[in-house]
C-alpha cells in the first residue's frame, strides 16, 4: 500500500516519479498527521500541467478533496455501490479519523469476485494480479467465452456460440459439465444420442462422455457452464472431431 501514498506537500514532479517508479496510476495524498487529504491520478497531474501550474508546484494544488471512499468497518454491499460510478477505480479505506487503512481497485476487487475468494475489507488487494481480468474472455473458432468464477474446485462460463457454428466432439476425464441453455437453439450430442437444445434446458455432462453443441439457429446460442472436478486446463479437452481442424 505504501507505493500508493504520497505526502501533500510533494511536487507534481515527485509524484510523477513516484507513479512512474511503481508503475502506479493514481496516489492517496496524506498530510503530517497521516489523514488523507486527497486523491491524485496521471489525468489530475495532466489537467495541472495544462493550467500552467509547474511540476515543482505542491500536488496540493491538484490534488483532488472530493474523493469518494469507503470506511474500515465497510462490507462488500458499501464497497459494491461506491463501485457503481464507472468513473471510480479506486475507493480509499479510511478510519474515523481519516486514515488510510487500505485500498481497493476496481479491477482487485473484479479478480477477487471471479476467483470465489472471501472479501474481508482489510484483504491485501495489493497481492492481486489485476492481469487476470485479461484473460477473463476467450475467443474460439465457433465465438467466445467469459469467465464468470474460477478457483481450485470449480469453474463457470458463458459460452456464446455463433450461428451455424459448433463445439468439437469431445470429452473430458476431470471434470464434469453442467449446462443450462440461455438463449438460442441447437443440438447436442452427447454419446450415441442427439438432443434439441432450448432455452431453460439443463443438460449433465459427466466425466469421459462424449459431447458436442451445433448452433442451428441464425441467432446466438448462449448457455451457461458450471465445470466441476479436480482439473480445468484446455489440455483436459479430448477431441475426436473438429470442424475447424483442431486437434
Amino acid at each position: 500500500m505504501e507505493r500508493y501514498v504520497v505526502k501533500v506537500n510533494n511536487t507534481l514532479r515527485q509524484a510523477l516519479s513516484q507513479m512512474d517508479r511503481n508503475k502506479v496510476k493514481f496516489l492517496i495524498a496524506v498530510d503530517d498527521d497521516g489523514q488523507v487529504a486527497g486523491t491524485l491520478t496521471d489525468g489530475d497531474v495532466r489537467r495541472a500541467v495544462l493550467k500552467e501550474l509547474g511540476l515543482d508546484q505542491s500536488i496540493s494544488f491538484a490534488i483532488y478533496r472530493e474523493f469518494v471512499s469507503v470506511r474500515n468497518d465497510a462490507g462488500l454491499p458499501e464497497v459494491l455501490s461506491a463501485f457503481k460510478n464507472p468513473k471510480i477505480k479506486f475507493l480509499p479505506v479510511i478510519d474515523e479519523d481519516r486514515r488510510l487503512c487500505n485500498i481497493i481497485t476496481r479491477r482487485a476487487l473484479n479478480v477477487l469476485l471471479l476467483q470465489n475468494q472471501r472479501f474481508e475489507i482489510d484483504y491485501d488487494f495489493s497481492s492481486i494480479d489485476e492481469n487476470l481480468l485479461e484473460h477473463e474472455i476467450f475467443s474460439r473458432p465457433w465465438g467466445f467465452y467469459k469467465t464468470t468464477v474460477l478457483n481450485e474446485f470449480f469453474q463457470g462460463k458463458v459460452l456464446y456460440i455463433m450461428p451455424g457454428q459448433a463445439l468439437s466432439l469431445q470429452s473430458h476425464q476431470h471434470r464434469e459439465e453442467y449446462w443450462t441453455i440461455i438463449s438460442g437453439i441447437g443440438l447436442l450430442q452427447m454419446g450415441d444420442s442427439v438432443h434439441p437444445v432450448m432455452p431453460g434446458g439443463t443438460f449433465f455432462i459427466p466425466k469421459g462422455c462424449k459431447h458436442r453443441l451445433t448452433n442451428t439457429s441464425e441467432e446466438t446460442l448462449i448457455l451457461n457452464e458450471v465445470q466441476m472436478g479436480d482439473y480445468f486446463g484446455e489440455d483436459d479437452i479430448q477431441r475426436y472431431d473438429d470442424k475447424y481442424g483442431r486437434e
